[in-house]
């Protein structure tokens, strides 16, 4: 390409090689340089490439357009477009089969001489080649030549016969094309249509045109500037794009009037687009005087693309090298591996890394794509669930039927796992709010219940003022300590707390048994100690320490707390006060700290967060007055809230209070299903109808279905109609006809489900006599499961399809 910017050419089946055009052709041969050194003589092309030149022919002056032959053999056979026209065969390499020897140096010659602008060889008939020449007013622009016609001396006259390189050797002039089209035109590029041998897709003047070589006298084209460059998806045959100036133009074969698509680049002129061999839908676009290659990435669009359809294009920019770039060459089967040439022919290897695209399966897989490699991240099996994903955790949760256990509420914290202590806190706390609420209403029906629901800070506020203390005696010891009087409020709260169970008995021993039975002996002697019981406290830590369960250290504390006295100035208490920091036990901790403190302050108990916030709750209604209680539990409540401590729904209840405070443990956690099963354990209409209530349940019905856990969702839905009426949806359901699309409704709250029809289709009696069998549109005969659902012959409990359907709606 004398005077002109140099062009590069991928060997269609030798990966390795590439040629360089410009005034000469250059062979060069690609290696990795990965594991080896950069060899004397080699261009370096990339950090793991380099070329070496194998091989230059000068022998083709006035080079315009470069072709390389597409069938192996012979394999470095190339045809060259000259400026008048011509168009000749030459080779890189010494081919040694006669069969294909003739060929070099052969000659294709039009009729009137000019410049020859393009050149495409036939995929399948490889013998066939286009070239696309300048307009004359009396000769065809393009010319399809078959490069094995054969010689005959008495047509061709002897003038046309010429010397090759040497004196001994001939070589034939060929002057007859096979096919003549484009008459007074002129071709600026053409290519060939894959999905058909015979089509040729030409870039003419003003025009693109197919020409079909089985009838040369007509022709399918359109009016259009965008002739340059013309060239057809490899993976989208119908799909072609073609640039002028610096518009490109994206066409759709099926729908040629016009271009389905175009795309606007840089105010300077476009020199070359090509589609990625390797990529769907990739298109590489070059300006002129530019370091940069702009990439249009076509996503998938409806088939065909219809008149107002435009596909979805990603647009994206790379910069192989600093200097401007004068052509570009897609690498035939590396995948977005271009080389890039300069024009004074510096190259470069390059690849387009593609973007890598995240998903998040439903089961907490992580998947990313890159180029063709698929990629997945999964959670490791780990039998500690504290470090799972919330997701994985509420999955499980979801299979071991969390949350529906409606008679032991307290159990559904072993259905998650009995792992959390917050969940354990939860559900106790619900388990015990519903028995107490149960026994009130039985007891006297009023608004006593909904107090319970309300929480533990509602209830203090409801009893200010009428609390008094009074001195008790301890168990043990010679010594009397102030506590307040129970009022039913206060007696209320420890039993929410679960200190004490439910009627007039205010005894902690069943719940001491309890703690001791499941090994909790420092919180059960705290709990006896609280209740003035000292010896108690010292026989459950002598328990814990005999049994080979408990921190054999339990007998030292047994020992101190057997020490104590009331002595302010003793040391005793000195050494107490001081050492029992140091502690690790909480509960420990706050015996010490309740012995040691003085009367009415008992910050060293009430404020140690590692010590259950029932249990803070219960010591502080036994000994802080009216006032402290209230300021203590508001003051801890809104603690709770920020915090998102599920323990806090003891103080909030299921009230505006306990959705704020949920609404930070879901921001914290993620926990849509903990959310959403407690706030329809027993909240209010009004706290139901909560938008944050409401996007927590529809999230978790969400999360099911994309879990396909489509009868734990039937579930849920029916376990929230029971605990919230209002949530019920009208029982109906909707059926339509396969064939004509006719809808058929069924109203499961007008027509009872023994078995009656539809009387707007004339159909009405008993189900034995009458029933629908088919669409009342076009009489096609309808489905068993549409006929069940229609009609309701067959039993609601033994239909498959209505159990999946219908479920929230009738197993009730």
């Amino acid at each position: 390409m004398s005077g002109s910017k140099p062009d590069i050419l991928w060997a269609p089946h030798q990966v390795d090689r590439f040629v360089v055009c410009d005034s000469e052709l250059s062979l060069y041969h690609v290696e990795s340089t990965v594991n080896s050194e950069l060899k004397a003589g080699s261009l370096r092309l990339s950090e793991d490439s380099a070329a070496t030149l194998l091989s230059i022919n000068s022998e083709t002056p006035y080079m315009k357009c470069v072709a390389w032959y597409l069938s192996y053999d012979p394999e470095c056979l190339l045809a060259v477009g000259q400026a008048n026209g011509r168009v000749v065969l030459t080779s890189l390499g010494q081919d040694h089969n006669s069969k294909f020897r003739d060929l070099i140096g052969k000659e294709f010659v039009p009729k009137h001489a000019r410049q020859c602008n393009t050149l495409a060889w036939n995929p399948v008939d490889n013998n066939w080649l286009a070239a696309g020449l300048d307009k004359h007013r009396a000769d065809f622009s393009v010319l399809i030549w078959d490069i094995c016609s054969k010689y005959t001396p008495d047509i061709v006259p002897m003038e046309k016969v010429r010397l090759s390189v040497g004196e001994t050797e001939t070589s034939l002039l060929v002057t007859k094309p096979l096919y003549e089209l484009g008459q007074n035109d002129a071709c600026l590029s053409l290519c060939w249509l894959p999905r058909d041998q015979k089509l040729l897709l030409a870039g003419m003047h003003r025009n693109l045109a197919i020409f079909d070589l089985r009838n040369t006298s007509q022709k399918m084209f359109v009016n259009t500037k965008a002739v340059q460059g013309v060239t057809v998806d490899p993976y989208f045959h119908d799909r072609v794009a073609s640039f002028y100036e610096g518009q490109v133009a994206i066409w759709d074969l099926r729908k040629f009037e016009k271009p389905v698509l175009t795309l606007t680049e840089q105010p300077k002129p476009l020199t070359k687009v090509a589609w990625c061999p390797t990529r769907t839908g990739l298109l590489a676009t070059l300006t002129r005087d530019s370091n940069i290659i702009r990439l249009y990435d076509m996503q998938h669009t409806p088939t065909p693309i219809g008149d107002e359809t435009e596909p979805t294009i990603i647009e994206r920019s790379v910069q192989p090298c600093d200097n401007y770039i004068a052509s570009f060459a897609w690498h035939p089967t590396s995948q977005n591996r271009m080389i890039v040439v300069t024009p004074n022919r510096t190259m470069s290897d390059f690849t387009v890394f593609e973007r890598i695209s995240l998903a998040w399966s439903p089961i907490t897989s992580l998947m990313w794509a890159c180029g063709r490699h698929l990629y997945e991240c999964a959670e490791e099996e780990n039998d500690n669930s504290l470090e799972k994903d919330i997701a994985t955790k509420m999955r499980l949760r979801a299979l071991s039927r969390y949350g529906l256990d409606t008679e032991q509420v307290w159990r559904n914290h072993i259905l998650a796992g009995n792992e959390d202590p917050q969940l354990k806190s939860l559900w106790y706390t619900l388990h015990f709010m519903k028995q107490y609420t149960e026994d009130m209403d039985q007891k006297s029906p009023g608004n006593k219940g909904s107090l319970v629901y309300a929480g533990i800070k509602s209830i203090v506020k409801s009893s200010l003022g009428m609390v008094e203390s009074s001195r008790h005696n301890w168990s043990g010891l010679d010594k009397q300590s102030d506590i307040q009087n129970l009022n039913e409020e206060r007696i209320l709260a420890l039993q929410l707390c679960g200190w004490i169970k439910k009627g007039t008995d205010v005894d902690v021993g069943p719940f001491l048994n309890s703690l001791v039975q499941e090994g909790e002996w420092e919180r059960a002697a705290a709990v006896a100690l609280f209740n003035l019981d000292i010896r108690r406290a010292i026989q459950i830590l002598n328990e814990g320490a005999s049994s080979g369960k408990g921190d054999l250290n339990l007998n030292v504390v047994a020992m101190a707390l057997s020490g104590y006295t009331d002595e302010k100035n003793s040391l005793w208490r000195e050494m107490c006060s001081t050492l029992r920091l140091q502690l690790n036990n909480p509960y420990l901790c706050i015996m010490f700290a309740f012995l040691t403190s003085e009367a009415g302050s008992y910050d060293g108990v009430l404020y140690e967060n590692k010590v259950a916030v029932r249990d803070r709750v219960a010591f502080a209604c036994k000994f802080l007055s009216d006032s402290q209680l209230n300021r203590y539990i508001e003051k801890l409540t809104n603690e709770m809230k920020e915090a998102g401590n599920l323990e806090g729904i003891l103080l909030t209840g299921l009230t505006k209070d306990g959705v704020d405070l949920m609404e930070s443990y879901v921001d914290r956690t993620g926990d849509v299903q903990t959310a959403s099963y407690c706030m329809l354990q027993g909240s209010p209409l009004d706290v139901l109808k909560d938008e944050r209530v409401q996007y927590w349940i529809e999230n978790y019905r969400n999360l099911l279905d994309a879990w396909r856990f489509w009868h734990k969702r039937a579930e849920f839905d029916i376990h929230r109609s029971k605990l919230d009426p209002s949530s019920k949806p009208l029982a109906q359901v909707f059926v339509s006809c396969n064939f004509c699309g006719k809808s058929i409704s069924y109203s499961c709250s007008t027509v009872p489900h023994q078995g009656r029809g539809f009387s707007q289709y004339g159909v009405s009696g008993s189900p034995t006599k009458s029933k629908v069998t088919s669409c009342p549109g076009c009489r096609k005969p309808l489905p068993r499961c549409a006929l069940c659902l229609i009609n309701m012959g067959t039993p609601v409990s033994s239909c498959p399809a209505v159990l999946l359907l219908m479920g929230f709606l009738w197993m009730q």
